[in-house]
């Protein structure tokens, strides 16, 4: 089982930048692939960014490619989401989430192939 506590919201203005982290209970990180999803008022959860457990691979949703960044410290047990380029839209509370697998290379962009979740973080972009 894995523990995961995200930091790193708040509120920036258009065209700013966030780094969000989440950290990880327990020796295992490294089994799980990771992701980010994102929930705003209203709306569905939706998927943002995905990386592999060996961190080789990437996998991000179109709204965010080419501004957002995933990568991770498996010395750390941490994740990461750099974000650039902030639009209002990109607000919503974010969320981690740990898919434990047996595969090295491969993850999932789909909310119900994750076991674990993070409690979410705030991220407001004004306009």
């Amino acid at each position: 089982q894995v523990q995961l506590v995200e930091s790193g919201g708040g509120l920036v203005q258009a065209g700013g930048s966030l780094r969000l982290s989440c950290a990880a209970s327990g020796r295992t990180f490294s089994s799980y692939a990771m992701g980010w999803f994102r929930q705003a008022p209203g709306k569905e959860r939706e998927f943002v960014a995905a990386i592999s457990r060996n961190g080789g691979s990437t996998s991000y949703a179109d709204s965010v490619k080419g501004r957002f960044t995933i990568s991770r410290d498996n010395g750390k047990n941490t994740v990461y989401l750099q974000m650039n380029s902030l639009k209002p839209e990109d607000t919503a509370v974010y969320y981690c989430a740990g898919d434990l697998r047996l595969s090295l290379a491969t993850m999932s962009n789909t909310a119900a192939s994750y076991d674990y979740w993070g409690q979410g973080t705030q991220v407001t972009v004004s306009s």
